[in-house]
């Protein structure tokens, strides 16, 4: 319970730092307001011609005597729709931190150098192209794993009372798993750690990444929201990632020492 408790307690962290740097804020808002303008347009595109869409790839249901036919499609529009929804959710952190790469790593090093004891922030000596190219093969190999998750859950929730109690509760926590592997990445990247070891990280603290991830997974549900907090989520995830790897780090007016029981994975 008490990594649950930091966990949570880094999240809001992350939000007060960017309170305090108003600069830093203003320039980590801007990749998110352009995915959220790209995601919208998507999705108003899918409600005005998505019944049109369906129209088109279900052929075989012209010959259906009335009313079957419009209630057929109807169905698989709103699918579709929610189907758009799902994938938007799971995927509007990973395309808003590789649009806004340069500003999220930016924004992590000024975490680093704030809270480290020495004033310094761990560096990447990789170029930007390449570290573009290695957070979307990354970021890629997240969405499928979510994707996998998600379509396992949903064919569970079709079970009896589990489907519609438990199921929904284990997957915000595997929601809140796969966001914090994909915020944390911005900051673990850039100290070499590959996705693998990132991961065996994560899973040796669970209960410190559900408490970050989950809470803010919920409130990402609303794009909207998930905008104006993805400065602080970045920011907060930087503090999580120095806990993970047992670094110093000093806290506004307190002197903290995170140190992680859990070994520090080898950097490629």
């Amino acid at each position: 319970m008490r990594d649950l408790g930091a966990g949570f307690g880094h999240l809001l962290k992350g939000q007060r730092w960017v309170a305090r740097h108003g600069k830093s804020y203003g320039f980590g808002l801007l990749p998110g307001l352009i995915t959220l303008v790209l995601y919208l347009a998507a999705l108003v595109a899918l409600a005005l011609w998505g019944a049109d869409f369906v129209a088109w790839a279900t052929p075989f249901a012209d010959d259906w005597s009335s009313p079957w036919p419009g209630l057929f499609r109807g169905f698989l529009t709103a699918v579709l729709f929610a189907l758009a929804l799902l994938l938007a959710v799971l995927t509007f952190t990973a395309v808003t931190l590789l649009i806004g790469q340069p500003f999220y790593e930016s924004l992590s090093e000024r975490v680093d150098r704030d809270v480290s004891p020495d004033g310094t922030a761990p560096e990447s000596d990789l170029p930007l192209w390449r570290e573009l190219w290695i957070s979307g093969r990354d970021s890629l190999r997240i969405v499928v794993r979510a994707a996998i998750w998600g379509v396992l859950l949903f064919a569970l929730g079709f079970i009896p009372v589990v489907g519609q109690t438990v199921v929904p509760v284990i997957g915000f926590f595997v929601t809140g798993f796969f966001l914090t592997e994909e915020l944390t990445s911005v900051a673990l990247q850039r100290r070499g750690v590959v996705l693998r070891d990132r991961l065996a990280l994560l899973r040796s603290r669970k209960t410190l990444v559900w408490g970050f991830g989950t809470p803010l997974g919920l409130a990402f549900l609303v794009p909207v929201v998930a905008v104006f907090l993805m400065p602080g989520a970045v920011a907060g995830a930087t503090l999580l990632a120095r806990e993970l790897l047992g670094e110093q780090t000093r806290d506004g007016d307190e002197e903290t020492a995170a140190v992680s029981s859990a070994p520090v994975p080898p950097t490629h």
